[in-house]
């Protein structure tokens, strides 16, 4: 069973689609609007989900590339998940411009087989990725909808006797760590350095998790099919996948693909949707006549 958290700041009809297609009653969803896309986006959203019970929405809290408060957002999504239900064993998370590229049967017995593990992209950022060492180095403080360093000349020392690491913002994550997250003492003093950190959701969970006592079984893999590509002083950004890029997803091991963008290209999901559906029928088939043969095998 997966506890499911969505991201969401536009593009409702695509959500829509996304939470269909990895829909499943056994799951629980926790979805949060950003508060900067106003209410409307919110209200639709509700008006949506209130016929399915295993759905509650996160309240609303501004979102902003690169600032601390997307780390808010994963930390109190994951403490409300984990009084939804006791018996989810993954938390992932979404946004609202990822689609699944497998069927939530096929991503349950994935995840039954690796019961405990935790799914993220990790790498020492010294040794790995020094050019991005100025995140934690500099003073950084997320207000309104900038974030800045009042101190750019001032550079501070990283947290004593810690080894800072960076990954991907998107995991997989057991229930284990998620309590351990939301429970243990020792992750204070990781949220009081990376609030005022740049792109701290690329680097607090990975250091939390190298850092503390939690006892981790890491597979250095987030299972998401993402095409890097140069963005000016950024460096990289998810490419939106489009049609010609359908043979390559489909044929992916990943669990999940982003970014999609409905107004650059919408018939890569219709070919993503129609898949998963087909994949599923089979699956059915398959099943059915195992068991027959089965039934068969007992009477004989």
């Amino acid at each position: 069973m997966i506890a499911y958290l969505i991201l969401v700041h536009r593009f409702p009809d695509q959500f829509k689609r996304l939470f269909k297609a990895i829909y499943d009653p056994d799951n629980y969803y926790l979805i949060h609007v950003d508060q900067r896309s106003g209410v409307e986006l919110e209200t639709e959203l509700k008006q949506f989900l209130a016929s399915y019970p295993n759905v509650a929405m996160l309240q609303s809290k501004k979102m902003l590339w690169g600032g601390y408060s997307l780390v808010d957002a994963e930390l109190r999504g994951i403490k409300q998940l984990l009084t939804m239900g006791v018996d989810w064993e993954f938390f992932i998370n979404l946004s609202g411009q990822d689609f699944p590229l497998k069927t939530q049967s096929y991503i349950h017995e994935f995840l039954n087989d690796n019961i405990g593990n935790d799914f993220m992209k990790i790498a020492n950022q010294a040794t790995v990725r020094p050019d991005t060492l100025h995140r934690i180095e500099d003073y950084c403080v997320e207000e309104a909808d900038q974030i800045f360093s009042p101190l750019p000349a001032q550079k501070r020392p990283f947290m004593e006797g810690v080894t800072p690491y960076i990954g991907n913002q998107w995991m997989i994550l057991s229930r284990g760590f998620c309590e351990f997250l939301t429970r243990s003492p020792e992750v204070s003093r990781f949220v009081k350095f990376y609030k005022n950190t740049l792109i701290a959701d690329e680097g607090f969970f990975q250091t939390v998790i190298m850092n503390t006592s939690y006892s981790a079984n890491i597979v250095n893999d987030d299972k998401r099919a993402i095409d890097w590509v140069p963005m000016g002083t950024i460096k990289l950004r998810p490419r939106e996948f489009t049609t010609n890029d359908a043979s390559a997803l489909l044929a992916s091991k990943h669990l999940f693909a982003r970014k999609f963008d409905e107004t650059i290209d919408t018939n890569i999901l219709d070919i993503i949707e129609q898949h998963l559906k087909d994949t599923q029928v089979i699956s059915r088939h398959t099943k059915s006549v195992s068991g027959i043969h089965q039934k068969l095998e007992e009477t004989v």
